[in-house]
């Protein structure tokens, strides 16, 4: 097999296999490090807000530069949007975060906004319904979506496991911003203390880089590394192919021949046998004068 591997065909698909399979490779190291890809360290981010439509474009992927940013938007919350997102922490209590589709002015994407966290299977205060909210809060990717990442509803509020925008949009029907906002500040506010147990959730910066790993990205790198074996394999499986079908002609090859030489021999072993037959004497030949009948010497004599 190694003869048939070293072929100039088989060397030059090898060749082929594994520029293709360093791509996959690439790309597959392309995902694993887009799985930890979140925010910057801190000291490359300016806690300053800046104002988001000047930081980050709707329908962009979300960066190393434009997460954890502090931002600042206008605009107004979307009414019977609310969710719940279950396994949030807060002064080390378990509670909820509650996220809210929140439409900045201006833009036809809605910003997925978490607009505080409260401790447990509680209503939700409704958010304020003034035509303008000016909102403060840090600007995070999107949380990587987790299978059944809805469980059942809770005072008929969807409950999520995962901060996902792309679930959000789904879930909304409105296309969204790649990433969401954790309020700090809003104005006018409709948090207030003691009232609802509903909290402003503070993030620090860093907080996606320390506490997550993207699962999905993750699955792509694996994916990607499948694809690099499995195209070695492929040209595996190619050179064995090529190499069974030899040793079958070679089989058929030599039973062919065996063949013809039993035919030779048969056919020289008749030949000689019709040679020693058609050299062979005939049976009765001798003296040539018939017995009885006189000579002309016996007829003068007598």
């Amino acid at each position: 097999m190694f003869k048939t591997a070293l072929q100039p065909k088989w060397l030059a698909l090898l060749l082929a296999c594994l520029v293709v399979s360093t791509g996959f490779v690439w790309l597959s190291k392309w995902q694993f490090e887009r799985a930890m890809d979140y925010a910057p360290t801190t000291q490359e981010k300016s806690e300053t807000a800046v104002p988001l439509e000047s930081h980050f474009e709707p329908g962009k992927d979300m960066t190393h530069a434009d997460a954890d940013q502090i931002v600042t938007m206008k605009g107004r919350y979307i009414e019977g949007t609310q969710a719940y997102v279950q396994d949030r922490l807060f002064e080390g209590e378990q509670g909820f975060w509650v996220v809210q589709a929140f439409e900045v002015d201006g833009v036809s994407d809605v910003m997925p906004v978490v607009r505080g966290w409260q401790p447990g299977e509680t209503e939700v205060p409704p958010a304020t319904d003034a035509t303008e909210v000016t909102i403060t809060g840090r600007l995070l990717p999107s949380e990587a979506p987790i299978a059944s990442g809805r469980s059942a509803d809770m005072h008929g509020l969807p409950v999520l496991k995962d901060v996902s925008a792309a679930r959000l949009s789904n879930m909304w029907n409105r296309d969204a911003y790649a990433g969401f906002v954790v309020v700090f500040e809003q104005s006018p506010d409709d948090v207030k203390a003691g009232v609802d147990e509903l909290k402003h959730v503070y993030v620090a910066p860093g907080y996606l880089q320390e506490n997550r790993l993207n699962w999905l990205n993750v699955f792509y790198g694996v994916e990607w590394v499948v694809f690099a074996l499995f195209s070695l394999f492929v040209w595996w499986r190619l050179v064995r192919d090529d190499y069974q079908n030899e040793l079958k002609f070679e089989a058929e090859m030599a039973a062919w021949q065996k063949r013809q030489d039993a035919r030779v021999a048969q056919a020289q072993a008749e030949a000689r046998q019709r040679l020693a037959t058609e050299t062979q004497p005939e049976a009765g030949t001798g003296d040539d004068s018939a017995p009885g009948v006189a000579g002309p010497e016996s007829r003068e004599n007598g």
